[in-house]
């Protein structure tokens, strides 16, 4: 029996990329998983998932990790086609990766509030046989989720290592931090457009790009 988890990073950050993991292993191995620690990646220290990140690519059959970066977030946000949004985008992406797997089970994080309906739609895609089950908070019910939610952090994490590298400490990069907020005050006093790191659909930045967008279309 193979068993894939499937999770993601980032989702709410207005900074920074949207990850997305799988990880498939045989059951019989996902008790190694949690005698290794594994679990939900939010209850790891940055230490605990980076050592934990090597024990799952080594334990796992084979996994996947995707990345979509603040143009694509943007254009399915700003479309604005009911249930095509960004759940549709992200469960669209989740099905993907365990097209790929070919897992017997998998088990996702579901990113709708109706875990049922990302259940059939991911189902919907997959020209196999696969048990889904698709429910929140799986990262907390599932090692092999967990397995997956560590690897998409600790992409995420990499990445936005690298972005405050190359443009300044803008914190997580999430709605609810400080400095991401201030961050983004600080962009737009220099800068009247936003940058290919940062989501334009997100209202921390439509705040700023709306009265510069009218200013423009103002005779």
């Amino acid at each position: 029996m193979r068993v894939a988890g499937v999770d993601e990073a980032g989702r709410g950050c207005a900074i920074g990329p949207l990850v997305i993991a799988g990880a498939l292993f045989q059951q019989s191995d996902i008790p190694k998983l949690i005698e290794a620690g594994v679990k939900d990646s939010k209850k790891l220290t940055p230490r605990m998932r980076r050592r934990l990140y090597e024990t799952i690519i080594d334990m796992a059959l084979d996994h996947r990790i995707v990345e979509l970066p603040p143009a694509t977030i943007d254009k399915v946000v700003n479309r604005s086609v009911p249930l095509r949004r960004l759940n549709y985008l992200e469960t669209m992406v989740m099905a993907r990766v365990v097209r790929e797997l070919r897992p017997d089970s998998a088990y996702v994080d579901t990113c709708d509030v109706d875990h049922m309906r990302c259940g059939r739609q991911i189902q919907s895609v997959i020209p196999f046989n696969v048990d889904i089950t698709c429910v929140p908070k799986a990262d907390n019910l599932y090692p092999a989720t967990a397995a997956a939610s560590i690897l998409a952090k600790v992409r995420r994490d990499k990445v936005v290592a690298e972005l405050r590298e190359a443009h300044g400490d803008f914190g997580s990069g999430y709605c609810g931090d400080h400095r991401t907020i201030q961050f983004i005050e600080a962009w737009f006093r220099d800068n009247r457009e936003s940058p290919p790191f940062m989501r334009a659909s997100w209202a921390p930045v439509k705040k700023y790009l709306a009265p510069l967008r009218q200013a423009r279309l103002s005779p």
